[in-house]
């Protein structure tokens, strides 16, 4: 079973007779320590930065993390394999746990560090929920005041979440085989993984190799242009290719004031937003995909189309401060505003580009009716297989084309009405997957919304902020805006935002489903191994 680690050195440095007859078949267990391990190259370069900042001081804090990722990894992935093919269950537990585990440990270095204290890990937790959920919500009042270490940690727990660590070690773990493309599909949005080699390993690296791709050009043209330093243009490209929104900045993306940043950052979100494999078809010389593609061209339509109708509302109605003063509004202005909040929010990306309060970037401001619309964007997300979240376009065509169907079949009972996405038909189970997904999204949302409104919060902001969650988006509306942070919650109402960041990123199943019994096959499967070791 080892042979098939001889990808790297420390597997095959194990890989003895006594120690094969020492592990034990437990792939949960075994992601979960692969997952755990994967954190360390992250902390170090975090553990670099802050060391050589002059101003940074929680070195020691990242060092704990350090030290505990190591421990607990290789704790559960040296005495365990992951066995010959994985069960449906242990596939979402896998997923689930890792999450779990990996933001656990993630928050280690806010609470033991300067940014939170441990009576406040609740705190940690969901500033490291939010970034390996790739969500963008924050509880620091004063981000700049934190090191620049513990800073780029922050932008890196997205980086991560924004692939997927599952998806990471698929890339360096052949033995997962068959199960490998079921964690990735656990984990991945849509209907299912797009094979775009022949293994499902060469598959992930692909996947990785584009998203690293992506963040190196947003950094690259972030730094060329006047105003962001190469640390900035870091931090924010790690951000923007996973559509995460945090920022190491108070202001966010409006701290640079500054078009050409915003542009580079609206490029990449758009691109992030949707399906990696057209990107890789792409790169091999095939543009169809981005036309043929029935998600994409919706994408773009809602996109595009949100983006007219903020800019011409923002220019003819009249747009007023919190102090209830008319801003001068211009097309172009209006245009800048609309583009990049339409996208970030579409992207589920949650940057934030608001010139200070006051300003037309703070889209609180906006028009009650392009306030609904973007809670709307919210809902449906980017497209399947990228690293956007929300429900996702794919789902919303479908569910409309149900309720289409279902109206035509008042007037014609007896017709083959068939649902096409494009030239595509859609198989009947995948429309069922797709209203129950749609039906238990809604249904948490609204538990969560009124979970948070019984603790005291507004209407208002309890709904934005549980759609915000659920989507992974960041920033709400009210008093949890773009230019705020979710201390207008209370601790209970964050708790609940937590889990539901957790439950929109693992796309809902897997967490419902993380804790299925193995089927039998598998349980038998096992006994006939542990008959033939013995």
């Amino acid at each position: 079973m080892l042979a098939r680690f001889r990808s790297t050195d420390v597997a095959e440095s194990f890989d003895t007779p006594r120690v094969q007859r020492l592990r034990k078949t437990a792939p949960t267990v075994h992601v979960v320590g692969l997952s755990l391990l994967f954190l360390i190259p992250g902390l170090l370069v975090a553990l670099a930065i802050e060391w050589g900042s002059p101003t940074s001081h929680d070195e020691p804090a990242l060092l704990l993390a350090i030290g505990l990722a190591a421990t607990l990894g290789l704790a559960c992935w040296l005495p365990t394999e992951p066995g010959a093919q994985l069960a449906t269950s242990s596939v979402f537990s896998s997923v689930a746990f890792s999450w779990i585990a990996c933001s656990i440990v993630g928050a280690v270095p806010y609470a033991a560090g300067s940014m939170f204290e441990w009576r406040h890990f609740d705190s940690a937790l969901f500033e490291a929920v939010s970034g390996f959920s790739a969500t963008g919500s924050t509880v620091l009042s004063d981000i700049e005041s934190n090191g620049a270490g513990i800073l780029m940690w922050r932008q890196i727990t997205q980086f991560y979440g924004g692939m997927g660590m599952v998806v990471l070690a698929v890339t360096v773990l052949p033995a997962l085989g068959v199960g490998g493309l079921a964690l990735m599909t656990a984990e991945a949005p849509g209907t299912n993984s797009d094979r775009l080699a022949p293994r499902v390993t060469e598959t992930a690296r692909t996947l990785w190799k584009i998203y690293l791709g992506i963040t190196l050009v947003v950094a690259l043209l972030l730094w060329l242009i006047p105003g962001p330093s190469l640390y900035d243009a870091v931090a924010h490209a790690l951000t923007t290719s996973s559509t995460g929104g945090f920022s190491t900045y108070n202001s966010s993306i409006g701290h640079f004031n500054s078009w050409l940043v915003e542009g580079v950052i609206v490029a990449g979100l758009f691109l992030c937003g949707m399906n990696f494999a057209l990107h890789h078809r792409a790169l091999r010389g095939d543009l169809r995909g981005y036309t043929k593609s029935s998600d994409t061209k919706v994408y773009v339509l809602i996109t595009v189309g949100a983006i007219v109708v903020a800019t011409l509302v923002n220019w003819i109605v009249d747009v007023r401060d919190t102090a209830g003063n008319l801003l001068d509004v211009s097309f172009l202005g209006s245009l800048r505003d609309a583009s990049f909040n339409v996208v970030t929010l579409a992207s589920s990306g949650g940057f934030g580009n608001a010139r200070g309060p006051d300003s037309l970037g703070n889209f609180v401001l906006w028009a009650p009716q392009l306030q609904i619309m973007l809670l709307l964007i919210m809902v449906i997300g980017g497209s399947v297989g990228s690293t956007a979240g929300g429900a996702k376009v794919f789902r919303a065509e479908v569910a409309f084309k149900h309720a289409v169907r279902a109206i035509r079949r008042i007037r014609h009972p007896r017709g083959v009405l068939p649902i096409k996405l494009g030239e595509q038909s859609v198989p009947s189970d995948i429309v069922h997957r797709v209203i129950g997904f749609l039906t238990t999204f809604l249904l948490i949302t609204v538990i969560g919304a009124m979970l948070v409104a019984a603790t005291g919060a507004p209407v208002l902001e309890s709904i934005s902020a549980s759609i915000s969650a659920m989507s992974n988006m960041g920033p709400a509306l009210g008093d949890a805006g773009p230019t705020s942070n979710f201390l207008v919650f209370s601790r209970p109402a964050r708790a609940v935002l937590t889990v539901l960041m957790m439950i929109g990123r693992l796309e809902l199943f897997a967490v419902l489903l993380m804790f299925a019994t193995p089927s039998t096959s598998l349980r038998n499967a096992r006994a006939r191994r542990q008959r033939r070791s013995a």
